[in-house]
């Protein structure tokens, strides 16, 4: 008996390494209850482990656990020094130019319809420019605000001389169009610049200000009353490019099946993930008390003739580099139109 015991067990445990080949380490820089990771990371994670019957085995972790600051993330993937990142190409600054596109003032409203228009957008653009990862999933997040201390923005006089966090380098350079000295920061960083008074009031979503507890560090949310908000980010998923092609044909096709190379629906999904994790954001800005401020439709019109300069800008930057600026913001503007008819259609249907 003890013999059939001991063979039984070690059969178990061969069957247990066999079953799970690989291990892959994905790294982030928010935290493990940010929506994120809890709304969108982690689910894919148990889709790929569920789907390769066990043999790969994603491993999270969150709030820069592996080291490095969060701009490093991309070479992190690029180089090897993990298998997965979550990151967002705006941290560093230049480096993803076409991509900013999506990024530019009053281009984006929903995630879910910039999203899987940015998906379709890589393909036709981009591809060139993440070609040192291999890209799992491309979204944006939704509309960002200004969350604000020391009275609450109604026009863009209110803003002047004042000190905001800009997520990325149109919106440094957006913020300085409307008379405010923008700060880049991370966004790991703005509670503590918000409760210290380096930064008047940050650009953010929603959706990430719930983690941050910005609700709790500021008195007032100014929005948009249009179907387009005055930024949004766009964020990536990638993977290390051995790290792909080391893994078995058919584990490749498990991890294609959950990215954009089984299809737009991906960024769909990490798109619709954003935009519910906006919900309870404003709740908590509501329980709190401050006041939200939406500018009126007729009254964003002077925040877009304000900021198209940097449409024009980016346009010649693309003529610059060889490419038709005037057609790849066409097509941009096109694809979000798309999918916000498209998901419009569907709901009219429900």
């Amino acid at each position: 008996m003890r013999k059939i015991g001991l063979l039984t067990i070690a059969l178990l445990l061969v069957t247990s390494a066999a079953a799970q080949e690989v291990t892959l380490r994905l790294h982030h820089f928010l935290a493990d209850t940010s929506p994120v990771h809890e709304g969108y990371l982690a689910p894919w994670a148990q889709r790929v482990e569920e789907q390769s019957d066990g043999r790969i085995e994603v491993q999270i972790y969150p709030s820069m656990q592996l080291g490095g600051a969060a701009p490093s993330l991309i070479d992190q993937a690029a180089d090897g020094v993990v298998d997965l990142v979550w990151t967002l190409p705006g941290y560093t600054a230049g480096r993803f130019p076409v991509s900013e596109a999506f990024e530019l003032p009053f281009m984006s409203g929903y995630a879910e319809h910039s999203s899987p228009a940015l998906c379709e957008f890589y393909f036709e653009y981009l591809q060139d420019e993440y070609a040192d990862v291999h890209v799992i999933t491309l979204h944006t997040a939704g509309s960002g605000l200004l969350h604000m201390n020391g009275g609450t923005v109604r026009s863009i006089d209110d803003l002047r001389g004042k000190q905001v966090r800009a997520p990325n380098r149109i919106m440094t350079e957006a913020l300085g169009l409307l008379g405010a000295e923008a700060i880049g920061m991370p966004v790991p960083e703005v509670p503590e610049s918000l409760s210290r008074g380096v930064i008047d009031g940050t650009l953010l979503p929603w959706e990430v200000t719930a983690p941050l507890r910005v609700a709790e560090l500021v008195d007032s949310h100014t929005g948009f009353g249009s179907d387009r908000g005055i930024y949004t980010s766009t964020f990536l998923l990638a993977m290390n490019p051995e790290s792909y092609a080391s893994l078995a044909p058919d584990l490749q096709g498990v991890i294609d099946a959950n990215s954009i190379h089984g299809g737009c629906e991906e960024s769909r999904i990490a798109g619709a993930n954003m935009d519910r994790a906006d919900i309870p954001g404003r709740e908590l800005a509501e329980q709190q008390g401050n006041e939200i401020y939406m500018i009126p439709a007729e009254e964003v019109v002077a925040w877009q003739e304000a900021l198209q300069p940097l449409h024009e800008q980016w346009v010649e930057q693309m003529n610059d580099r060889g490419l038709d600026g005037d057609a790849m913001l066409k097509r941009a503007r096109e694809l979000i139109a798309d999918y916000e008819a498209l998901f419009d259609a569907a709901v009219e249907q429900e």
